[in-house]
């Protein structure tokens, strides 16, 4: 996938997870990337099933993001997937979890899940990996990938390593927590300006500095009608090109 062009990437994005909270944060980071449209929002598998069959055809989703610990054990998760995958043509499911549990992973994988993913290791990079994810056998995080080396299964051995975000050499870390806390998190600059225990200029003139920084760095070519805010969300998220 070329990440300097993201126009022509249109992803319609179900997802399902058992944490309110974290599904809703999640919502908010798809959100910000033109590339992937949420289009359900389930709290459990019976509620996705059940908005799966209310959709049109045209409407049914790309990509499933699937909470993985939703299931009681690994063979409920193996066949909530292939259901999925009966349902939905060409669906990718990418599994999200809090713990490197190899059973279930295994069961993700042998039921051709695209991705796996901690929730700790994408965090706010998840438009990113889903995107990544695409032109990929199977995609890890790393701690799933150190895990899988105790595997059998050749598919999740050799499985591609989602990378770290991109680093900007000149973003400095108060500058960065900055552009999250303002851009990323969406808190009013006064607000952010006390969380970090500074003045109202001085917040200001770094998201400035920030988004110099972080557009002098990209070469990807955005829609000429989005927002600075959003070019820098995209920015800040992005992970490391493939070498």
């Amino acid at each position: 996938m070329d990440n300097h062009h993201i126009t022509g990437i249109n992803l319609k994005v179900a997802l399902m997870d058992t944490d309110y909270y974290a599904m809703q944060a999640i919502n908010g980071y798809l959100a910000w990337d033109r590339r992937t449209r949420v289009i359900l929002l389930s709290e459990s598998w019976k509620q996705l099933w059940e908005n799966l069959d209310a959709l049109p055809a045209a409407e049914l989703p790309d990509v499933v993001v699937l909470d993985a610990e939703a299931f009681d054990h690994p063979g409920g998760l193996r066949e909530a997937i292939l259901h999925l995958r009966d349902r939905v043509p060409r669906v990718r499911v990418v599994c999200l979890a809090r713990y490197a549990d190899l059973r279930r992973i295994e069961a993700a994988v042998e039921a051709e899940a695209r991705a796996y993913l901690l929730k700790s290791e994408v965090t706010l990079h998840i438009a990113w990996a889903i995107v990544y994810a695409l032109e990929r056998d199977l995609l890890v995080t790393a701690s799933i990938h150190r895990v899988a080396a105790r595997s059998m299964n050749r598919r999740l051995r050799e499985s591609a390593i989602l990378p770290q975000r991109r680093e900007y050499r000149e973003l400095t870390e108060r500058i960065r927590q900055a552009i999250e806390l303002c851009v990323v998190k969406g808190m009013p600059a006064q607000l952010a300006a006390d969380e970090m225990g500074i003045s109202l200029h001085t917040i200001r003139s770094y998201i400035k500095e920030g988004y110099r920084i972080l557009e002098s760095a990209d070469e990807t070519i955005y829609p000429v009608e989005m927002s600075p805010q959003e070019k820098a969300f995209m920015r800040i998220t992005r992970i490391e090109d493939e070498a």
